[in-house]
């Protein structure tokens, strides 16, 4: 979220006037502290309290502050309200408990408060997620990133690559244990990111795997072009928590990478299959094993022409100024309609 918010406020300053409010994540990823949040939110409604004009719209980068937009409300005449739903932001009331039906209540609390908000979510699978409590995704806008390729290309180790947090959802330790022992012993795993999750720790006691930590993109960047293929083996949980884009997926075939995905939630959307990369079966080990071994016998033509035309379509499709210019026509169709009353 946090890398969304940055990348499109960056390219929507290039396309019109815009008052950018932030408040950063902390350094391990993690959302911000309570006092934090509180903090920004009375900043917020100071800052917007003092604006001589109104402005036509209001964009929330998170649909789970939701709370932020009452202050629109304050002064005439109302902005469109904008908001975006990411992935977590409106699938944790699935987890259930005495958190998830809390969460369920303030998403639901928030759709009947802004019925006319327009929500642009990152996947249709988002989309569908924010409709069980109420809110209707406008539109659906995938996200994009700025990795670039190299000037190298074939060059690669017998190695997949893991990226990301090392949450069960990203099966990560799932495919350690069910499909890395069906692979030779040629083939290693390196692993890239921080541990969010204590079991998922067990991972790195695995001999085939190497533990790279978490990377600055440009060596994370290098670490995808050089894998023997990039590996997204999300797994479906039974809360039906799921991943809202897939970021790593579009940024490592921009990179050069060879992608291999789970097909299920956003992953369907930042892969193009057979273009961008791969989709496999969530789940299936004996399909990711034969996808691995299909890659793996590849020569090196064969390889650098896949990579070529992935990393030119994944430039094209997964980049900000597309992102931007379908969130500005948001923007600018929401506005058209004039007055929003509550």
């Amino acid at each position: 979220m946090e890398t969304y918010c940055v990348e499109l406020t960056a390219e929507l300053s290039r396309r019109t006037d815009l008052d950018v409010l932030a408040l950063k994540g902390r350094e391990d990823g993690h959302p911000p502290s309570l006092s934090s949040l509180i903090g920004f939110a009375l900043r917020t409604i100071r800052h917007y309290l003092k604006l001589r004009k109104p402005p036509e719209v209001v964009h929330i980068g998170d649909i789970a502050a939701w709370p932020l937009a009452l202050v629109a409300r304050a002064r005439r005449p109302k902005p469109a309200i904008i908001l975006s739903a990411h992935g977590t932001d409106v699938s944790y009331h699935r987890r259930g408990g005495l958190r998830g039906t809390a969460y369920r209540h303030y998403l639901r609390t928030g759709a009947r408060l802004f019925r006319d908000a327009t929500v642009i979510a990152n996947s249709a699978a988002t989309a569908a997620a924010a409709a069980e409590t109420g809110w209707r995704a406008s539109a659906v806008v995938p996200l994009a990133t700025r990795a670039q390729p190299s000037d190298r290309t074939g060059s690669h180790d017998r190695d997949l690559l893991f990226a990301g947090r090392l949450i069960e959802q990203k099966g990560c330790r799932w495919f350690a244990e069910q499909v890395l022992p069906g692979l030779p012993e040629s083939i290693g795993f390196k692993v890239a990111g921080p541990v969010w999750h204590e079991r998922e720790r067990t991972v790195l006691k695995n001999p085939r795997v190497r533990y790279l930590g978490s990377m600055k993109p440009e060596r994370l960047h290098a670490a995808y072009r050089s894998a023997l293929a990039v590996v997204v083996p999300n797994i479906e949980l039974a809360s039906g928590e799921f991943e809202g884009f897939g970021l790593v997926a579009a940024e490592a075939a921009a990179a050069g990478a060879v992608v291999i995905a789970a097909r299920t939630g956003g992953l369907t959307e930042s892969v193009i299959d057979g273009e961008t990369g791969f989709l496999v079966t969530p789940g299936d080990a004996e399909a990711w094993r034969a996808k691995i071994a299909e890659i793996a016998d590849w020569n090196e033509e064969q390889r650098s022409a896949f990579t070529e035309r992935a990393m030119a379509k994944a430039r094209d499709h997964y980049s900000w100024s597309r992102v931007a210019d379908e969130v500005l026509q948001v923007y600018r169709s929401e506005a058209a309609k004039g007055v929003h009353h509550a």
